[in-house]
């Protein structure tokens, strides 16, 4: 996972593609979240938001 992340990382930097950054971030946050409350109670307020 973490070469992935270095790998990404390198292609970003060489590229100029910084502005990729702030998506993929947004987008494993959203994915986090969507994953970690698919069971829980809190569920029903989560997807309210969307």
């Amino acid at each position: 996972m973490l070469s992935l992340a270095g790998e990404l990382w390198a292609f970003m930097r060489a590229r100029k593609k910084l502005w990729l950054l702030p998506l993929i971030v947004l987008l494993g946050t959203f994915g986090g979240l969507i994953v970690l409350t698919k069971g829980s109670a809190i569920a029903p307020f989560i997807y309210t938001l969307f």
